[in-house]
C-alpha cells in the first residue's frame, strides 16, 4: 500500500533564492539514489517566511529514509545543504522529517 507522506521543515528565508538555485540543480545521483530507495512523485514547495513542506509517496516511509541514509551520495547532499535549515539542533534534515497527520484526502 502506498503511504502519502507530508512533512514541514524550515529554511533561514535569507536563503531561499539559493536553496532554490540548488534544488533547480540536483545532482544526478542523488536524483537515482531517491527512485532506487522508494521515494515517488516528491515535491517540495517553499513558503516566503521560509517553511519548507515536502509531499512524497512511498511504500514504507522509514525503510525509504533508512535506505537513503545509507548512501554515500545522501551523506554528501545532506551536508551540502546543512546551512538552509534552522531549528533542527544538529539533526540532519533528513533526519528531521515527521510525516504529518493526513486529516482528509480526495480519492
Amino acid at each position: 500500500m502506498t503511504q502519502r507522506i507530508c512533512f514541514q521543515l524550515r529554511i533561514n528565508p535569507d536563503l531561499a533564492d539559493e536553496y532554490k538555485e540548488r534544488h533547480a540543480n540536483v545532482w544526478p545521483e542523488m536524483l537515482s539514489a531517491l527512485s532506487e530507495t522508494g521515494w515517488k512523485n516528491y515535491s517540495l514547495f517553499l513558503a516566503p517566511d521560509g517553511v519548507l513542506t515536502g509531499y512524497l509517496e512511498c511504500e514504507d516511509f522509514a525503510l525509504s529514509v533508512q535506505r537513503m541514509g545509507e548512501t554515500t551520495i545522501n551523506e554528501k547532499w545532506q551536508a551540502s545543504m546543512a546551512k538552509f535549515f534552522v531549528g533542527l539542533d544538529g539533526v540532519a534534515p533528513d533526519g528531521a522529517m515527521a510525516p504529518l497527520e493526513e486529516v482528509f484526502h480526495l480519492d
